[in-house]
């Protein structure tokens, strides 16, 4: 199939706002809680009355410290409950929010900030402040840039203060002023390759796309207590596509700062569904594996995943038999049951997005309870085009279109988009713009393929697709996902575009490395001296032979090569969205890669002679 479309299923009036919703709850049911902040260990609890007034009062202060409509405020800052005050406080004034990763470089900051427009920042530490200043003394120039405030200083606080002379009236203009059609926030992609291009999104792209995916999914919304907890960083668009979802679905959303302390937070705050990326999934299970100890506990561990994943796999070929059903049982007892309590005992529903799950890891979390509902989407489409309804889960695909949305397939397999979800373009960059937006269609740059239903299957990035010497195409995505599950592995970038054979760099994770050792019985080993073992490296081809069991002869990875240290944002490896930068770490690395090869090259003349 080339083409799938789903008709909307939600009329909205297009004088409407984001925050109209806001307003919506104060109103008609005002101590419902929206949001819930750790404070002190203690979850406190905020209800949409309070929520309405505290977002009124900052929005007073921004428009008394002069930010006009359409007026740009950067914001720089972890996850965490004032970013999404400040996000509603701007669109009520009518401004629009422009979000920076805490983690950027001043180059960056000040490429976001310049290319913006930014007239004021709103930043979270002395360290964010110290880094837009450098941005603004650099070798560019911010002469748009009026204010720099800090979250940690007090500055919503002082916001509310300045804009109690703002009249009521005067923010009631504002707000109301602004419609669908109006931009809600610059995004920027995460500059993989060239530097980030700033994609403009509507309060209707954000507005739509929520009320559609809260219909197609409403299991998810719809249970007793429902309630989750962001921690994906705001400054990406799947958790913004997030803060605003769960605002229109008037359910409590919880803040924490990173993905680390999410897991102890899931134990507090018990999320009943959780919206995440799929390396937080591999992570929780190569954790849980980790904590076993090793020996007869690490066994039992093993045996009940695989009875999780061979249960899941039966429920789309008929269901478990008796003695299947028997052995599920043992396993939740044993080891199910506990994975559930760490995430909180509550969670039935995931979104997992960002990049591809894997089947794998989506069977065994079905076998543990938690359906995984894989979507798909981009900065350009406000995240989710696709996503897997929970009346029909087919794990390894990403589901059927939103209503509201159109996926063609083009003749070279590469993914196009139509409908609400879609950008109205590039911030100052029209051929971007025209390249991408092209006969009514976006085109994604991915590639992938549909079945009768209307289910997309992704099979990797357009421009990474590796032709081999042999002329054979070969899409990394796939392989180096598979790889990576493994709990040794960080990183992997798969290579040998115009190559006799695929290989592949690998670095490891040095946060899983003593746990996995101590495992297996061994001494402890520095990630530098891990590289070499015979032991580390006999399990990395392991990993790297289930993941050529997958592929033909010809896609497969003959050799690959442990790379010293990691990929890190700080030394330029990783976007701040954590996506690798392959043209960096190829060309940094062509030594490591021409290995490979010339050793290839010399064992093939050994072994003619």
């Amino acid at each position: 199939m080339d083409e799938f479309r789903v008709p909307r299923r939600v009329e909205v009036d297009p004088g409407r706002s984001i925050t109209d919703y806001l307003v919506d709850h104060a109103k008609q049911r005002p101590t419902a809680v929206l949001y819930e902040e750790k404070v002190d260990g203690a979850w406190v609890r905020h209800d949409a009355a309070w929520t309405l007034a505290r977002v009124e009062a900052v929005a007073k202060g921004l428009i008394a410290a002069g930010v006009q409509r359409g007026d740009r405020v950067g914001i720089m800052s972890r996850t965490r409950l004032e970013w999404t005050l400040l996000d509603l406080a701007a669109w009520h004034a009518g401004a629009v929010p422009v979000p920076i990763y805490e983690s950027s470089s001043p180059e960056q900051a000040q490429w976001i900030l310049a290319d913006s427009g930014a007239m004021a920042v709103v930043v979270e530490t002395a360290e964010n402040a110290a880094v837009v200043e450098q941005a603004r003394s650099g070798d560019g120039d911010l002469p748009a840039l009026r204010h720099v405030w800090q979250i940690d200083d007090g500055a919503l606080d002082s916001l509310a203060e300045l804009g109690s002379s703002v009249a009521d009236a005067e923010l009631e203009a504002r707000h109301t002023s602004v419609g669908m059609d109006d931009l809600a926030t610059i995004i920027y992609t995460s500059g993989t390759t060239g530097r980030p291009k700033g994609a403009e999104l509507t309060h209707g792209n954000f507005v739509n796309v929520s009320l559609e995916a809260i219909e197609a999914i409403k299991e998810v919304f719809e249970q007793p207590g429902s309630r989750s907890l962001l921690f994906l960083p705001l400054a990406h668009v799947f958790a913004r596509f997030v803060e605003v979802l769960v605002l229109l679905s008037g359910r409590p959303l919880g803040h924490t700062a990173d993905t680390k302390q999410a897991v102890a937070d899931f134990a507090t705050f018990r999320p009943t569904f959780i919206l995440s990326v799929p390396r937080v999934w591999e992570k929780v299970y190569n954790a849980s594996e980790q904590k076993t100890g090793g020996g007869l506990k690490l066994k039992i561990f093993r045996w009940a995943a695989k009875v999780a994943i061979t249960w899941s796999r039966s429920l789309d070929t008929g269901g478990p038999g008796a003695v299947l059903k028997a052995q599920h049982r043992l396993a939740d007892k044993l080891v199910l049951s506990k994975l559930r309590a760490a995430l909180g005992g509550q969670a039935t529903y995931a979104v997992s997005g960002g990049a591809p799950l894997g089947e794998r890891l989506g069977h065994f979390y079905r076998g543990v309870g938690l359906r995984v509902l894989e979507g798909y989407g981009l900065t350009e489409t406000t995240a989710p085009t696709n996503v897997v309804r929970p009346e029909r889960i087919k794990i390894g695909t990403v589901g059927p279109p939103l209503p509201g949305t159109a996926v063609r397939i083009a003749e070279d397999g590469e993914i196009l988009v139509q409908g609400v979800p879609v950008f109205r373009g590039y911030h100052n960059d029209p051929e971007a713009t025209a390249a991408s937006l092209r006969d009514g269609w976006f085109h994604t740059g991915d590639i992938g393929s549909m079945d009768e239903d209307g289910y997309l299957r992704i099979t990797g990035r357009k421009k990474e697709i590796i032709v081999t010497a042999g002329g054979k195409n070969v899409a990394p995505a796939p392989l180096e996902d598979s790889i990576r599950a493994h709990p040794l592995v960080s990183q992997c970038v798969v290579v040998g575009d115009q190559r006799p054979f695929i290989g592949a760099l690998i670095t490891l994770d040095a946060e899983m490395l003593p746990g996995w050792l101590a495992n297996h019985g061994r001494e402890a080993l520095t990630a530098e001296q891990a590289r070499t073992d015979p032991m580390v490296r006999e399990h990395l081809q392991m990993a790297v032979d289930r993941a050529n069991a997958k592929v033909s002869r010809a896609e497969s990875i003959r050799a690959f090569h442990v790379l010293e240290g990691d990929f890190t944002v700080e030394n330029g490896y990783l976007t701040p969205s954590l996506k690798v930068k392959r043209d960096k770490v190829l060309g940094d690395y062509a030594d490591a890669v021409e290995e490979f090869y010339v050793g290839a090259a010399a064992q093939r003349a050994t072994e003619s002679r």
